[in-house]
């Protein structure tokens, strides 16, 4: 699909219902909210895959957590906010500026925040808003914390970057990863009242400069969580002069107004749009787990047939009946390796392929073939005596073109049980370059000798 991110392949297939949603859904029914239903019936495929084995299922229980919790999130219809940045740059103090109460821990010690921590937020409890307290990403001894931060953004919905300067490498760096999962972004300049109007101005539009195609302009805005206390002289009723400091209010409007503006324009379908990420990346992930399972199974099952095909010809002292044997192993192993890659063939379908990857093989292959001819033909002029003699070599060649046969075999089932655009003359001509031949022909002749000498 061209250069199209994932997250605008998926706001496409949210965003557009097809014929079934159209015919089902009432014609008034939000966009968001089919985006969302679509979403949630997509999470429930997922966690109800039967195809899924038990085993994956348990070596990636946090994440199938994870889309379970996204599940309920979009069925409450709330939007996950991180409020990240560098330690001591006042995320806490401006998530509670936020909710208009002291929800997150604030303290004067960096690092006060150890643990990734939630509250709804109340001006917009409508909106189904949640804001997400992070540790900070640049304390000392803190990677375990910097994780943890890093994990809170990838399940959350959008990210409020909170700064009280110019950014710093690590910050931009940071700014650099967050953008890369595709969250949408709000860069916070906090402490906003330690600047003259001007100077504000200015480090804003620098913060602009530096975050461009990171953030979107609009979105970088300034705040004070906490601001400085405004400093009053007042005379008391003995006419002394005392200097009272006073709580000034938090500032934070702008960056209020930008957060619940987004919430209102697409919060549901950016929950929906970060669910369907999230469970993108997991699919990919069993899809691998299964696939690499399979190849282990297959390994397995292709040195298993080596073997008994190796020993089992290296034992025939009949000529070209060996061959003819060793034909029907192959495929055995075919039609079982058909199984293993849950695309079952027929006896047929197995025979057919064996067919033309040995077609193949023989035409790249003449003279190792000639070779399994000439060594079968040798036990019927020596009346079997010479099995001794040639039982190692054309063991190993049997062993030899097994693997081959298996690997082609193996191509043709993970591709959806078709050779792809470039044919099976070339599958197998890869395979064939790709292998080692020396060494295996040396595993296989070390292998049916032991065995030989076992017997």
């Amino acid at each position: 699909m061209s250069g199209d991110t994932l997250w605008q392949r998926l706001r496409g297939w949210l965003v557009k219902p097809d014929a079934q949603d159209a015919a089902t859904a009432p014609a008034a029914a939000p966009v968001a909210e089919r985006a969302q239903a679509r979403m949630a019936d997509s999470l429930r495929r997922l966690l109800d895959d039967p195809g899924i084995p038990p085993a994956i299922r348990a070596e990636l229980a946090s994440d199938f957590g994870r889309i379970e919790n996204m599940l309920e999130r979009l069925q409450r219809g709330e939007l996950h906010v991180a409020v990240f940045g560098r330690v001591s740059a006042g995320k806490s103090a401006l998530g509670n500026a936020l909710l208009g109460r002291e929800a997150f821990t604030v303290g004067v010690l960096h690092g006060t925040t150890t643990q990734a921590e939630q509250a709804a937020l109340d001006e917009a409890r409508e909106a189904g808003l949640v804001l997400i307290d992070t540790p900070g990403i640049n304390e000392l001894d803190g990677e375990a914390r910097e994780r943890l931060a890093f994990e809170v953004a990838e399940v959350s919905d959008l990210v409020i970057f909170v700064a009280d300067g110019d950014l710093t490498r690590d910050e931009l760096d940071a700014l650099k990863t967050l953008a890369a999962t595709q969250r949408p972004l709000l860069l916070a300049l906090n402490k906003a009242d330690r600047y003259a109007p001007a100077e504000r101005d200015a480090l804003l539009a620098q913060l602009r400069e530096r975050a461009h195609g990171l953030v979107r302009d609009d979105d970088v805005v300034s705040a004070a969580a906490r601001p400085t206390p405004q400093r009053r002289m007042e005379t008391d009723e003995h006419g002394r002069e005392h200097l009272r400091e006073l709580p000034a209010p938090p500032d934070v409007a702008a960056l209020r107004e930008r957060l619940l503006a987004i919430a209102r324009r697409e919060g549901k379908t950016l929950s929906a749009l970060n669910a369907g990420l999230y469970a993108s990346r997991l699919t990919d992930q069993v899809s691998e787990r299964i696939a690499e399972s399979r190849r282990r199974l297959a390994d397995k099952l292709i040195r298993n047939y080596c073997l008994a095909k190796g020993v089992a010809v290296a034992l025939n002292p009949i000529p070209v009946a060996d061959l003819l044997a060793a034909a029907g192993m192959d495929a055995a192993m075919v039609l079982q390796l058909s199984r293993v890659y849950g695309l079952p063939l027929t006896r047929a379908e197995s025979g057919k392929l064996v067919a033309v990857i040995s077609a193949q093989l023989a035409a790249l292959m003449g003279a190792v073939w000639g070779m399994q001819l000439v060594a079968s033909a040798l036990k019927g002029v020596s009346a079997g005596l010479s099995v001794l003699v040639t039982a190692a070599a054309q063991g190993a060649l049997a062993w030899y073109a097994t693997v081959l046969i298996g690997r082609a075999a193996e191509r043709y089932l993970v591709a959806g049980k078709s050779w792809g655009e470039l044919g099976a003359k070339r599958a197998v001509a890869d395979i064939v370059a790709g292998l080692d031949r020396d060494s295996i022909l040396r595993e296989a002749r070390e292998e049916i000798l032991r065995r030989l000498k076992s017997r």
